[in-house]
């Protein structure tokens, strides 16, 4: 019996250590980053943030219904922050290294390097997570969460959203976590 308890002990002890990773994940870079000075981040419903042209198709509007909210953590880059900035693009770097993220995309725009992964499988995604830095202005990262999203919808959906091109949707963006 005595054997038997050493062997269950040792057992349970061997599971729990391999269990233990040492690797980040995405949603503890969220937990890490709230108090993190520097950083604007926060939980936001969709509705309360996409501002669709108005001949968006109903697969848009359906998949929009599927997404429940988006998560996002941007470090703002100054000059007094460079080691700080170039820590954090590392470490989003590190965490999607993970097999658990499957890249979707790769594209730079206004000299953004942006990258869209995803969680799930092709047919249903349960994330879909857009990373992004620029040398300039910093380093962020966005993340779709829902049920069932289409990542053809997906993309059909972001491109129906609109962007001004002085960047004042994104500075009221900033301001609303401001406010917190």
């Amino acid at each position: 019996m005595r054997k038997l308890t050493t062997i269950c002990t040792l057992l349970f002890l061997v599971v729990f250590a391999s269990s233990c990773k040492d690797e980040k994940s995405l949603q503890q870079y969220f937990i890490d980053v709230q108090e993190k000075e520097g950083f604007v981040n926060g939980d936001l419903p969709v509705s309360s943030l996409l501002t669709l042209k108005t001949d968006v198709s109903n697969d848009v509007k359906e998949t929009i219904k599927s997404i429940k909210k988006i998560n996002v953590a941007y470090f703002v880059k100054t000059a007094d922050n460079e080691a700080t900035y170039q820590k954090e693009k590392a470490t989003l770097k590190n965490v999607f290294s993970s097999k658990a993220y499957k890249n979707l995309m790769t594209m730079k725009m206004n000299g953004m390097n942006m990258k869209v992964y995803y969680t799930g499988n092709t047919d249903s995604l349960d994330e879909v997570i857009l990373f992004g830095y620029e040398d300039k202005s910093g380093v962020g990262v966005a993340r779709l969460l829902g049920d069932n999203m289409n990542p053809t919808k997906i993309i059909e959906m972001l491109n129906s959203v609109k962007f001004d091109e002085d960047g004042a949707s994104l500075e009221q963006f900033a301001n609303i976590f401001k406010e917190k």
